[in-house]
């Protein structure tokens, strides 16, 4: 038996850490969160806003479609930082946690552990490159370039990849300023890039469409308070009472009502307006009775979704037959 006088083996090599597998493409989708499409489809609302006065042109089209990847770019990069700071924070894993089924964990791929943080934020540096050359491109561009609309898109890509990062604003108390802020602005910012100016029913319309977001982020807040005020996140949820905070979502969604109605009453909209959107107070009654009355926040905020969307279909619709109505203005 020589066994024992065999010469004594090397010593293991010391363990490598093995490389971050390569994620899939859809991982990166859902990072990015391109099935959330409720701030996009302002782009045909303006299609169908700026028809009666630029005709259906191609060039109108393919400037609407450059619009849209720049957006595209733009929420790539502000859910990719969103996602890191709440992965760091914890806030994530604390709201969805409990919720993982009804709100697809798979959605935030750092918490479901589909992408490390080193690859979140190279794609979010990447988008927000991205972001800033598509934009330059759509305003050299542009038919018009009044300085406000300029200013508008400027601000709507600095404030979207600061929402979590760097002055964090979402953190700061402004997030539902932003919310409300962001729609807005991609509704007026390429409608006066075509047109060069904008009037005071295209305000009303910019101001319903960028209500939608903003409503259905205060159900999300409101089932996130918990998780949110532990991180430090000051929204109006994570702030006030339970009560208080009821009476601030019923208060705006009645603000939106206001807006449809009485901007006919003093002469900004036409009649068509609140007629086409007489739906969506109807809709926005349910949402707050399923929401506060049976205490299913996360139905609300689905409906409140749902409410949005049905609202710019409207819209639309209203939009492209108006020509056709009498007393349209």
């Amino acid at each position: 038996m020589t066994d024992h006088l065999t010469a004594p083996s090397a010593a293991p090599a010391p363990d490598v850490p093995a490389a971050a597998p390569r994620p899939a493409l859809g991982t990166y989708a859902r990072l990015a969160k391109l099935d959330i499409v409720d701030y996009y489809i302002g782009l045909p609302l303006v299609f169908a806003m700026t028809l009666p006065l630029l005709g259906a042109r191609a060039d109108t089209f393919g400037f609407l479609l450059l619009v849209l990847v720049a957006e595209v770019a733009v929420v790539a990069a502000m859910v990719s930082f969103d996602d890191v700071t709440g992965y760091r924070d914890g806030s994530d894993a604390a709201n969805y946690g409990s919720d993982a089924a009804r709100r697809r964990l798979a959605r935030k791929p750092l918490v479901h552990g589909t992408l490390t943080e080193p690859q979140a934020l190279g794609f979010g540096r990447a988008a927000t490159v991205a972001s800033v050359v598509l934009w330059t491109l759509v305003v050299a561009l542009a038919p018009h370039r009044p300085l406000w609309a300029v200013a508008g898109a400027a601000l709507c890509l600095v404030a979207s990849v600061q929402y979590s990062w760097g002055l964090k604003i979402s953190y700061r108390g402004f997030q539902e300023i932003f919310l409300v802020g962001l729609g807005v602005g991609w509704i007026l910012v390429p409608y006066g890039l075509l047109v060069g100016h904008v009037d005071g029913f295209v305000v009303v319309q910019a101001l319903v469409f960028g209500g939608g977001p903003m409503i259905f982020g205060l159900y999300s807040n409101t089932n996130d308070a918990a998780g949110d005020r532990a991180a430090g996140r000051i929204t109006v949820a994570a702030r006030v009472s339970p009560r208080a905070n009821t009476v601030f979502i019923v208060a705006l969604t009645a603000l939106e009502t206001l807006l449809v109605t009485g901007s006919h009453l003093l002469g900004i909209a036409p009649w068509w307006f609140t007629v086409a959107l007489l739906p969506v107070i109807a809709l926005r009654v349910a949402q707050l009775f399923i929401g506060f009355v049976l205490g299913d926040i996360l139905r609300a905020r689905r409906m409140a979704i749902h409410t949005h969307r049905a609202t710019v279909v409207l819209l639309i619709g209203a939009n492209l037959v108006a020509p056709f109505l009498w007393g349209a203005r």
